[in-house]
């Protein structure tokens, strides 16, 4: 699997309306604004890539990039 690593290319520009709904929804989601820009860059990523996936499915893609083990999925939590 393909490991990611963030490096800093310069800057985007955005419309300050955009960036002020990005701090509140960072500070809403626990996360930092680069962190909400980039949740939002992937989602609309995936989005456009499947248009007919659900929010929920597209989530369940990107916690599968990333390898995550979903509750329940994992044979070391259910022989523990």
């Amino acid at each position: 699997m393909l490991q990611q690593r963030s490096i800093s290319l310069g800057i985007v520009k955005i419309a300050d309306e955009l960036h002020e709904e990005i701090r509140k929804a960072s500070g809403a989601m626990s996360r930092s604004i680069n962190a909400q820009a980039e949740f939002w860059l992937k989602m609309g990523m995936l989005a456009e890539l499947h248009p007919t996936h659900t929010y929920q499915q597209l989530v369940q893609m990107l916690l599968q990039q990333a390898e995550f083990k979903l509750a329940g999925g994992s044979d070391e939590r259910r022989s523990a």
